[in-house]
């Protein structure tokens, strides 16, 4: 387990630079979930560090196996100095031990709720889940192990959650790009949606 979290932080910091801060959140019967923060310009990003030390498990399965299955650490990107999102770390571990907590599997496509706020006066709650292998490469492991892949993060606003339900992801990520949707700006409001 600390292999692979060491060769996942190496990943991190060789496609996002120095972290330049890190907090670590334990939940009860959960491994330790850290949250590392890098500053890139006008950006922030803040990236899981431990979601991917054990496999997510299908919950339907019998017995959970130890080495195969899915690997995932989630990358979220913000603008910076518009809201305080640093109060995002603890959402973010949350999120990051739900695959333990709950037998969750995150996947791309996939809707992720906090029941409150991202950070202080967010106008999101959940986020989508997007593709892997842009930001942040996916992280080869030796078989049989699946490779750890860098999850990012799209905030949705209650309005845009919904609408995914209906429509599915895809279709909220054609609507963003129809409009010029700027992802990363934490005060943002709803894109249009009919």
């Amino acid at each position: 387990m600390g292999e692979i979290l060491a060769l996942v932080e190496a990943r991190l910091r060789t496609a996002l630079g120095e972290p330049d801060a890190r907090a670590a959140v334990t939940f009860l019967g959960t491994d330790r979930i850290e949250v590392l923060r890098f500053v890139d310009g006008d950006v922030v990003r803040y990236a899981t560090l431990g979601m991917s030390a054990q496999p997510m498990a299908d919950p339907t399965a019998a017995l959970a196996d130890p080495v195969k299955g899915p690997r995932a650490e989630l990358v979220l990107s913000v603008r910076a100095g518009l809201a305080d999102t640093d109060k995002v770390l603890r959402g973010l571990a949350v999120l990051a031990a739900s695959p333990q907590v709950e037998g969750l599997i995150v996947a791309p496509g996939a809707s992720l709720d906090l029941g409150k706020p991202l950070w202080p006066g967010a106008p999101f709650s959940s986020v989508l889940v997007a593709e892997s292998g842009g930001l942040v490469e996916d992280l080869e492991l030796d078989e049989p192990m699946e490779p750890v892949r860098f999850l990012p993060l799209l905030p949705m606003t209650h309005n845009e959650a919904a609408w995914k339900r209906v429509r599915g992801a895809q279709e909220l990520q054609e609507r963003w790009l129809s409009h010029g949707t700027d992802l990363r700006d934490p005060l943002r409001t709803s894109v249009t949606l009919d």
